[in-house]
Formats: C-alpha cells, structure tokens, sequence
C-alpha cells in the first residue's frame, strides 16, 4: 500500500450554483439543501491485456481468427491518452466534477492521466485490473487478489485510496460485495435494481448501493450521437418535472464518450442540466457520505409516490 493517502472533509449541503436559485425543499427532504435532483457524472477509464482488443472494436468486419486486432487495441488506448481529461475539461466548464472508476492496467499505462483526475478533484474508483480480466467464475482468493491489486495499484499512482468500485461490465459473485467492504470500500456500484442509493449490509460491514446507468455511451457506438444527447435530455427532464428526488447517472466510457463527438453531446448535455434550479452534481463518494449520515434504506417506487404516480 502507499503511503500518500489523503484525508477528504466529509461533504456538506451543496450551495446552489451562481445561475439557480433555491426553490422548494427537496422531497421528503431525500438530498441536501433544496436539492430536487442528483446528478451523477461516471467516467470509465479503460484498457484489456496485453495484446486484447475490445469486443466491440471498431472495425465493421472481425478479423481473422488468430490475428490480432490492432485497431481495437489502439482505439482502446484512447482514454487514457485523450478521452477522460477531455470529458474532465468539459465537465470543469460547467462547474462539475465527477467520479472516475479506472482499471488499474489503465493507472499503468497512463499514470500521468490518473494523477490528472486526482488533481482536478474528481473521484477516483476501482474497476478491475484489466477490462477483460471479469470477476464472475473467478474462486475466492483470485477475486481477492484483483481486488487488492486494483486498489493497491491505484493508491500508489494516485496517491489517495479508493473508497468505491464498479466491477467491470458489472460481472460480480456472490461474495463480491463481502470482499470490497473488507477492504474498506465505502460505496459499490454495481447495482441496476436500484433507482436511487441506500445501505447495504454485507458480512464485513456496510456500504452504500449507488445505481449505474442503463444506457451508457456505447449503446450509440454505431449509432448517431445526438440520439444520446435527446435520450438523456428528455430523461433529465422526465425525472426532473414527474419524479423528484431521482438520481441521473451520466455514465461515458473515455475511449468513446471521450472522442469529439462524444464529448460535443455531454457540453449540450451539461448545459441544458445547470440551467435548472436546484440541482446537486456529486461524486460518488460525496453521495455516499450522504446515504450513510441520513441512514438511507431502500425506498420503493410506491413509497416515493403511491399509486398514482403524481409528483
């Protein structure tokens, strides 16, 4: 383990941004302040082993059995090298700062990138060694090992601890959660059940559930960027008018969602979200402080609203 670890004051009700002004109180006093929606930016910095491309590389035609797909594994080199400090460019611009889960091959590969995060006040996360490298099927110590090794990894790079993680492609055991919370982790993301965050216990402790997105940047890799763009857009505004309290999970992949066309839709994006009042953009381990000072538990769709679905 290193020795650079940093102490982080625990997070306090957000001041409304210069352009809002505090509105209402936040449903059933859910989030800090007047906050009427939490808006999560999740990052993803990533590589394969040695020699392994992507299964969704951009090439339109496989290539021969056998052959080594270098297209794929140089476009999966692109985060580190460009991707995530262009979608940390972005997001500063509009006053926001996010968290970043990060292979720790990645941290590797691209230590200055991490070290970039880290001094642009953005979260960093564990997310696996390597993106290919699925803790699902592996015995107990293997799983361990990954785990420490990621974490390991990312202190002596980043020099702070992580004190989240998002498994790679969200492939976990039923012993996942027992082993991150031995290692200290304070949230864990890799819950889709989920609308909004609460505790949960394992047999070495508890941790807050934070839920992922279910349509991440990829879902538009050969499609037209701007169908993102709409997709989350209108969601935002779903949520925002019908269903206060929600959390929106902004969830890019810096190898797509870092490339210019990617990152042209998360500008408009951010744009249309602060005009809105009243809104608390978190890291993950700022939220995560919050769950665990109100004592958060699961709270269903019906408690939220009843029967009618009426805000």
């Amino acid at each position: 383990m290193g020795t650079r670890s940093t102490t982080r004051p625990r997070a306090t009700a957000p001041a409304a941004p210069k352009n809002q002004r505090p509105t209402s109180q936040g449903p059933a006093g859910l989030w800090p302040g007047n906050t009427r929606m939490v808006v999560l930016l999740t990052f993803l910095m990533e590589n394969w082993s040695e020699g392994v491309a992507p299964p969704y590389s951009p090439m339109t035609s496989p290539p021969k059995p056998g052959t080594v797909d270098r297209a794929g594994v140089q476009w999966s080199s692109y985060a580190g090298r460009a991707g995530i400090a262009r979608l940390i460019r972005v997001s500063r611009k509009h006053g926001m700062r996010g968290t970043v889960c990060i292979n720790a091959r990645s941290a590797e590969l691209f230590p200055d990138t991490v070290r970039h995060i880290v001094a642009s006040d953005f979260e960093i996360a564990g997310h696996n060694y390597a993106q290919d490298e699925v803790l699902s099927g592996l015995d107990e110590p293997a799983e361990r090992a990954i785990i420490q090794r990621s974490l390991d990894i990312l202190e002596r790079v980043g020099g702070v601890r992580p004190t989240g993680w998002l498994s790679s492609t969200l492939a976990t055991t039923e012993r996942t959660a027992d082993l991150l919370a031995a290692e200290g982790m304070r949230w864990h993301g890799d819950y889709n059940y989920l609308d909004l965050p609460c505790l949960v216990k394992t047999r070495k402790g508890t941790m807050a559930a934070i839920p992922h997105s279910d349509y991440a940047d990829n879902r538009v890799l050969r499609g037209a960027p701007d169908d993102w763009l709409r997709c989350h857009r209108d969601l935002f505004d779903f949520l925002y008018r019908d269903e206060p309290g929600s959390v929106l999970n902004i969830t890019m992949h810096g190898n797509f969602g870092g490339r210019p066309l990617m990152a042209a839709m998360l500008d408009q994006l951010l744009s249309h979200i602060t005009a809105h009042r009243d809104i608390w953009v978190a890291r993950h381990d700022e939220l995560a402080d919050h769950v665990f000072a109100r004592r958060m538990k699961e709270v269903s769709y019906l408690e939220r609203f009843g029967t009618d679905g009426a805000p």
